[in-house]
């Protein structure tokens, strides 16, 4: 039964391709480029007294343990609503929100980022 009388006249064509069909080196290249980007650690927040606490926190826990990574604080509200958070602070690792609205210590860090990355 088709809604209000229409019907489809051709059936729907999906790729198998995750690009849409355009597989070509260049756009490989930069797919990988864009995985290799998402590899970091991110504050979220206003850069108010407790973002400032959430990064030193996430310094002290890559120090422990011996990574080297540099915590990039994101403070445009447009970036951070992207994220899908809406209070802050938050921690972001690889791209993916792990902690949101309150401040973490090192050791919460530390066991957070031993999680996610293994």
């Amino acid at each position: 039964m088709a809604l209000f009388g229409k019907k489809n006249k051709k059936p729907h064509k999906t790729n198998s391709c995750c690009c849409g069909g355009s597989c070509d080196a260049e756009s490989m290249v930069k797919a990988e480029e864009a995985k290799t980007e998402g590899a970091s650690v991110k504050v979220l927040g206003s850069g108010c007294a407790k973002c400032n606490q959430l990064e030193a926190a996430a310094k002290a826990a890559l120090e422990q343990l011996g990574m080297d990574v540099t915590i990039d604080h994101v403070t445009d509200f447009a970036q951070i609503a992207a994220y899908g958070v809406m209070t802050t602070p938050a921690l972001v690792v690889d791209g993916k929100v792990v902690s949101y609205g309150k401040v973490l210590k090192t050791d919460e860090v530390v066991k957070i980022l031993k999680e996610v990355r293994g």
